[in-house]
């Protein structure tokens, strides 16, 4: 068992998947993935990351080929993983009264910004949450969140024990 627990963002999602106009280096990161899955890393794909995906993918303009091959490509790939035939496990969905609680720091979630003056939105709180799920659960191992948004990338913790 490798060191690490990864989370993926959906950021990271799109560039694996190669989705048109979501991705600028899908070569690059199907690479960075190759040696993640090589070194044994536990790669888990949030629910969060799947929906967000999904939707990114069906309101992206681009040719409505183009958008059938990226959406058939998602649904072959995230149908793998929840059949376990990826080395990606999704994450449980969260219940409504999680959701509840979360909702509640969601105010406050929304008002932190970077650099460039983007927020961070209801998606990232869940990852978030996930994130924090996985520490608790893995204390041994380093957990941290595969993304290119700053927000969400900061979140990576070594091992406590």
């Amino acid at each position: 068992m490798s060191e690490n627990v990864v989370l993926l963002d959906t950021s990271i999602l799109c560039e694996i998947l190669a989705v048109p106009k979501l991705s600028s280096n899908a070569r690059g990161f199907q690479n960075q993935l190759k040696d993640k899955i090589k070194a044994g890393d536990t790669l888990l794909l949030p629910m969060t990351s799947i929906l967000e995906t999904g939707n990114h993918i069906g309101q992206c303009s681009m040719q409505g080929q183009a958008r059938r091959k990226a959406a058939t490509a998602f649904v072959k790939f995230v149908t793998e993983a929840l059949k376990g035939d990826l080395p990606f496990r999704p994450t449980p969905f969260f219940q409504a009264k999680e959701l509840a609680t979360w909702l509640v720091e969601f105010p406050d979630w929304a008002m932190r910004s970077d650099a460039k003056g983007k927020g961070s939105g209801l998606g990232d709180l869940t990852i978030q949450k996930e994130w924090m799920r996985q520490c608790d659960l893995n204390p041994g191992r380093r957990v941290y969140i595969w993304s290119l948004d700053q927000q969400l990338h900061r979140f990576d913790r070594l091992p406590t024990m």
